[in-house]
């Protein structure tokens, strides 16, 4: 048994859920299907749930927003008549607008994209409609998953075949989301309370490339990854799939295929617990992240010192900055922190350090870039280090920082900002260019 979760463009318009229904037809497995609400398409330049949010807004100032709701109107009504379908789609608008005019909650409101998506696609294949606030348990605004589980197999023992609406749930009797792209998070809780055979997620890509497309023409894709691997990259920056998804099914090892609707016969990305296929590229990816500030901090003996990190992360907790990485030597320390942090407490943060800790110099740079080299094959490969940096020494980018994590499957690279679409490149030809 399969779950499948299809993304906002899957959704757009009549041709979309056309390629939708066929896919999910061509495997009887597929019996459970949570959807987003439509995004861009053809006929609408705009997502739904952005339109809803506007909608709220205007609604909250007492302006008129039906200007705004006759676009929302429009796709739904657009698809139920090009597919001819019975649903009295009309009365369902309907019902939504007033909610919205009666004062209805920013969560309730934004989530009423998957709730009328999922009705229009169960309608249009013939399964059960299920609402997610029968299924999907907040407690305290975060996810509930035991209760979540509990209602899941509770109410889907009753149901052979269902659409379910996703990004959304219940708490305490009101309407309660998840952060954007949290449909993802649906399926993955859905699949792991029915203990699926595989989560498959459809969207507009074809899986994981090994680097963004926007810096390396024609990256290769990534056929297996861990979930090691892609909690690494995606905390780097490469998003395909919202990161809260991993969590329920890798603790029952169930696989996840990100897919394309719009070329269903790509084999797209399989995410394992554990992959023992040896990537013969070594690397799975590249990605990385800009806009990094790091503060250099030099004490003869710091090292003897028992208290001394203790005293540093305290500075940067008391601020409330969080510290994304910290190499040291037996001297010296740098503390890398994202500029949005730092900025506004940046020379109060310098001055507490020097009372805090006493140090005999510090020093701070801006414009720093991190790149993430990650691979499961790296811990037993000799040469990715020499290789990577030689590659990065040979297009003349300057190496500002190196830290590798304890799991030996990344190595994270600091380098100036102007060479961080440079330096990516640079890495991709050295393990790719030729294979």
């Amino acid at each position: 048994m399969k779950v499948a979760k299809f993304g906002g463009s899957s959704l757009a318009d009549a041709v979309q859920l056309k390629k939708v229904r066929d896919i999910i037809f061509a495997d009887d497995a597929r019996r459970y299907i949570v959807v987003s609400a439509p995004g861009k398409g053809v006929n609408n330049n705009h997502k739904v749930t952005d339109l809803l949010a506007m909608c709220h807004q205007l609604s909250n100032h007492d302006l008129n927003f039906n200007e705004v709701y006759k676009i929302i109107e429009d796709v739904y009504k657009n698809i139920v008549d090009d597919l001819s379908l019975l649903i009295d789609i009309d009365k369902i608008l309907a019902e939504v607008k007033e909610e919205i005019s009666k004062g209805a909650s920013y969560d309730f409101v934004i989530s009423r994209g998957e709730y009328m998506s999922a009705q229009v696609l169960a309608s249009f294949i013939g399964y059960d409609f299920v609402d997610a606030k029968d299924l999907i348990v907040f407690t305290d605004g975060v996810l509930d998953l035991k209760r979540s589980q509990d209602a899941i197999e509770k109410v889907l023992a009753n149901h052979e075949k269902a659409v379910i609406p996703g990004f959304y749930g219940m708490e305490d009797g009101k309407v309660k989301t998840f952060s954007r792209g949290g449909s993802d998070v649906t399926g993955s809780v859905i699949a792991a309370a029915l203990g699926a055979d595989m989560y498959e997620n459809f969207t507009d890509v074809s899986g994981f490339l090994v680097a963004d497309p926007r810096i390396v023409k024609n990256p290769a894709p990534i056929g297996t990854i861990t979930y090691k691997e892609l909690r690494e990259l995606s905390y780097m920056g490469a998003n395909v799939l919202h990161e809260e998804a991993i969590f329920p099914l890798r603790d029952k090892n169930i696989p996840i295929n990100i897919k394309n609707t719009n070329k269903p016969d790509k084999p797209g990305t399989l995410i394992l617990s554990k992959c023992d296929i040896k990537n013969k590229n070594i690397l799975t990816g590249i990605t990385g992240k800009k806009d990094f500030t790091v503060i250099n901090l030099e004490k003869v003996n710091m090292n003897s010192e028992k208290d001394f990190f203790r005293k540093l992360t305290t500075v940067f907790e008391s601020n409330d900055i969080s510290i994304e990485h910290m190499p040291s030597s037996i001297d010296s320390v740098s503390v890398l922190v994202a500029d949005s942090y730092i900025t506004p407490k940046l020379n109060k943060v310098l001055e507490e350090l020097k009372i805090y800790l006493n140090v005999d110099s510090i020093s701070w740079e801006r414009d720093i870039s991190l790149i993430a080299v990650v691979g499961r094959g790296m811990i037993k490969e000799k040469g990715v280090s020499s290789r990577t940096f030689t590659a990065l020494a040979r297009e003349g980018v300057n190496i500002k920082m190196i830290s590798q994590g304890s799991s030996e499957i990344n190595i994270i690279i600091g380098v100036e900002t102007k060479d961080f679409e440079k330096a990516i490149q640079s890495i991709y030809d050295e393990f790719y260019k030729e294979v």
